[in-house]
């Protein structure tokens, strides 16, 4: 059965099985492409730290720790049940206005979106002309994809993201161009 737990930021949640085989996945598919990385950044949380290191190992990186691509502070719901959050006003109301609700004592949609694209632009002026691979979260990852492609934050949800995916986006003076969403290396299944 599948885990329906609000992780949030919750530091103990690691990889399970599959996730780990999604990791060394991903590692193997981006030493395929032969690009040269200049910089692997994950997300503080030990999923993402455990999604980061087979790609360090196999790129021969180090993985540096980004608080700014951090999962979404989900504040109250962290830990909570889908199940029990799903006739709750405010749930309901923040998975249909997702620029205008936040969760309780969490963040905003807005604020996710800001601090994303916020450390996107500072990482480009530290590596110009490189390529840095981020490992980070769906929604935040979505919240960015939504920025560089123009789509208002309450219908980011058309976005997928799924665990271990590759989406590119190429960011110069000029403005972004959106190179690749959601790549897995697989066609998309249908469950």
């Amino acid at each position: 059965m599948v885990n329906r737990t609000m992780a949030g930021r919750m530091a103990d949640v690691g990889l399970s099985r599959k996730g780990e085989i999604q990791a060394e996945a991903l590692a193997a598919r981006l030493m395929r492409l032969r690009i040269r990385i200049g910089g692997l950044y994950s997300s503080p949380l030990t999923r993402t730290q455990a999604t980061a290191a087979p790609i360090a190992r196999t790129l021969n990186l180090k993985v540096h720790t980004l608080d700014a691509i951090n999962e979404i502070d989900v504040g109250e719901w962290q830990g909570r049940k889908f199940e029990d959050l799903e006739g709750e006003p405010r749930w309901i109301r923040f998975n249909l206005f997702r620029s205008g609700t936040n969760p309780p004592l969490g963040e905003f949609m807005l604020q996710v979106q800001a601090r994303m694209v916020a450390a996107l632009e500072d990482l480009r002026t530290q590596y110009p002309n490189s390529i840095i691979a981020l490992v980070g979260h769906g929604d935040p990852i979505k919240t960015t994809i939504a920025c560089y492609a123009g789509i208002p934050l309450d219908l980011m949800s058309r976005i997928e993201i799924s665990p271990a995916s590759v989406s590119m986006v190429e960011i110069n003076d000029y403005g972004p161009r959106i190179l690749c969403v959601n790549h897995t290396g697989e066609l998309p299944c249908f469950e």
